[in-house]
C-alpha cells in the first residue's frame, strides 16, 4: 500500500498515459484491464455527486479495492491507493452513484416480444442504471434473469426481484399476476416467494382491503418492502395500513378523483389539487414517510402521448430489440392506448399528473425513480434519463431527481447501507459523465464509464451486446 499524498504507485505510466489520449482509447484500456482481472481503481480529482446535501463535492479521489470503495478523499487528503490501481484522470468530471430504475419488468411485454430479460440487461448498464426493481413478474423466469445478472457483472446491473402481481380473481394480468382472495391464503404464498428471495411484495389493482392489509402486515413481519399499483384498495386505506411505497402518480392520482370519474373523457384537465381531500392525503403520506414512484415516463410515452412525434421517435428508442419495438404498436392497440380524448386534453391530464408530482414533492412526499420499462415506448435504460428530465420538469431540482434515482431508490431496496451514494464502504457503483448534471439534467446522458461493482464498462461496448434483431 502507498499513501497518495505523497507517491504514486507502479501503475502510474497507465494514468499518465490517459491523460494524454481520447476518451475511447481510456475505455478501451480500462476494459482490457477489467478483463485481465485487475480490481483496483483510482478516480483523480473528479467532482462527486452526494445526495444527502444535494451538492457536487469538488476535487474529489475515490479509490476502489476489489468491488467495494475504500476512499473518497478531498485534494491535499491523504489516502492510501493499492499499488496495482488503475488511475483514471477524473479532472473536468462528474462522479454519480450507479441509477436505480425502481421500477421495470423483465418478463412481462418482453415475453410478448420474444425478448429475453437477459437481451436488455446491457441496455440498463450502457444508461449508468446498475440496479433494478423488477417491479411484478413470472417469478421464476424473473429470477432466472437475476441469476444471470449476478453471472455477468461485466454487462449487467444488479437485480432485485418482486412478488408477481398479487391480485383479485382473474388476475388482471394473467402472465405475471397470482390471485390471492382470501387474507388466510396470503402466509402460504409469502411463504413460497420468500423461498424465491424476492425483496418486495407487490399488491395490485384488483386487490381489495382486507388481503391488502394482511399482506402489509404479514410482509412487514418478514422484512419486506410492500408497494402497490391502487385500485380497489385506496391510497388512503393503504396508507393508513401502512404500506411502504406506491407505484405510479394515478395510484394518488385516482383516489383525489376516484376511477370511475377519472375514466370519464370530461375530467381530463379539471382536476383540483388544491381540496382538503388532497391535501389530507398528501400530509398522510408525509407523516407515513411513504414512498411515491411516479413513473411519469410511462404516462407521457405509452398511456397518453404515444403518438406524438418526439417521443413515438424517440432516438432512446432506436437503442432497444427490434423484436421489441416492433411488438409495441400491437401492444398498444391490445391496451387500447392511447387513450381517449383530444391530443390537447391528454397533454392537460399529463400536465396534472406533474402537477400532483410537485405537489407531492414540494410537500416532503419521498419520491422514487422508475419508468415501468419496456412498456412502449419506455426503452430498457434510456428510458430512466427522460424519468428524471420530466421530473426535473415537474419542478424537483436536478438534486432531488438525482436523489431519487440513488438514495431514495436504494434505501427502497433496503440496500442503502451497499447503495446509492460514494461512500467509503459501498459497492462501488459509479457512472463518470463529462458535465455536471446539476447545471442541466441532461448531462446524465453524457455518460463516458460506467463502473459496476468496480468493474470498469464502455457504454459503446456494452450497446454491442444488444441484439439488434
Amino acid at each position: 500500500m502507498s499513501n497518495f499524498a505523497n507517491s504514486r504507485p507502479p501503475t502510474d505510466w497507465v494514468s499518465s498515459s490517459l491523460r494524454t489520449c481520447a476518451p475511447i482509447v481510456l475505455c478501451l484500456v480500462m476494459a482490457c484491464l477489467s478483463q485481465a482481472g485487475e480490481t483496483s481503481l483510482c478516480i483523480e480529482r473528479c467532482a462527486v455527486f452526494d445526495p444527502e446535501s444535494g451538492k457536487m463535492l469538488p476535487e474529489r479521489t475515490i479509490v476502489v479495492r476489489g468491488e467495494q470503495i475504500v476512499a473518497v478523499a478531498a485534494l491535499g487528503e491523504g489516502v492510501d491507493v493499492p499499488a496495482d490501481a488503475v488511475h483514471v484522470d477524473g479532472r473536468g468530471k462528474f462522479a454519480l452513484p450507479g441509477l436505480i430504475d425502481a421500477h421495470v419488468h423483465l418478463v412481462h411485454v418482453l415475453d410478448f416480444a420474444h425478448v429475453t430479460g437477459d437481451e436488455v440487461l446491457p441496455l440498463y448498464l450502457a444508461a449508468g442504471v446498475t440496479s433494478l426493481r423488477s417491479t411484478g413478474d413470472e417469478i421464476v423466469a424473473a429470477t432466472l434473469v437475476a441469476r444471470f445478472a449476478a453471472a455477468h457483472p461485466a454487462s449487467s446491473p444488479r437485480v432485485f426481484t418482486c412478488s408477481p402481481l398479487l391480485d383479485g380473481e382473474p388476475p388482471i394480468h394473467r402472465d405475471v399476476g397470482r390471485a390471492v382472495t382470501d387474507p388466510a391464503q396470503v402466509a402460504g404464498v409469502l411463504d413460497d416467494l420468500q423461498r424465491w428471495h424476492v425483496t418486495t411484495l407487490k399488491i395490485y389493482a384488483g386487490t381489495g382491503r382486507d388481503v391488502g392489509r394482511t399482506i402489509i402486515d404479514e410482509g412487514h413481519r418478514r422484512g419486506l418492502f410492500v408497494t402497490a399499483h391502487l385500485g380497489k384498495y385506496s391510497a388512503q386505506q393503504a396508507v393508513a395500513d401502512g404500506i411502504d411505497g406506491l407505484e405510479h402518480i394515478w395510484s394518488v392520482f385516482n383516489y383525489v378523483i376516484p376511477p370511475q370519474v377519472a375514466a370519464q373523457p370530461g375530467h381530463r384537465g379539471t382536476l383540483d389539487l388544491d381540496n382538503p381531500l388532497c391535501d389530507a392525503l398528501v400530509a398522510e403520506l408525509v407523516r407515513s414517510k411513504t414512498y411515491v414512484d411516479p413513473t411519469l415516463a410511462v404516462f407521457r410515452n405509452m398511456i397518453l402521448l404515444p403518438d406524438v412525434p418526439e417521443v413515438r421517435d424517440s432516438p432512446d428508442n432506436d437503442l432497444a430489440p427490434r423484436r421489441l419495438r416492433e411488438f409495441w404498436p400491437t401492444y398498444l392497440q391490445r391496451s387500447g392506448c392511447p387513450q381517449g380524448g383530444t391530443l390537447e386534453q391528454r397533454r392537460r391530464e399529463f400536465a396534472k399528473y406533474q402537477e400532483l408530482t410537485r405537489k407531492l414533492f414540494r410537500a416532503g412526499v419521498l419520491l422514487l425513480a422508475g419508468t415501468d420499462a419496456p412498456e412502449p415506448q419506455v426503452p430498457p435504460g434510456f428510458s430512466l434519463h427522460q424519468e428524471l428530465e420530466m421530473l426535473v420538469e415537474s419542478g424537483l431540482p436536478p438534486a432531488a431527481a438525482l436523489r431519487s434515482a440513488t438514495l431514495h431508490n436504494a434505501t427502497a431496496l433496503r440496500e442503502q447501507e451497499r447503495l446509492g451514494s460514494i461512500t467509503p464502504g459501498k459497492l462501488a457503483d459509479i457512472v463518470l459523465l463529462a458535465a455536471n448534471p446539476l447545471d442541466d439534467i441532461r448531462h446524465t446522458r453524457r455518460i463516458e464509464l460506467v463502473i459496476r461493482g468496480g468493474i470498469v464498462c464502455r457504454p459503446a461496448d456494452l450497446l454491442k451486446l444488444v441484439p439488434k434483431d
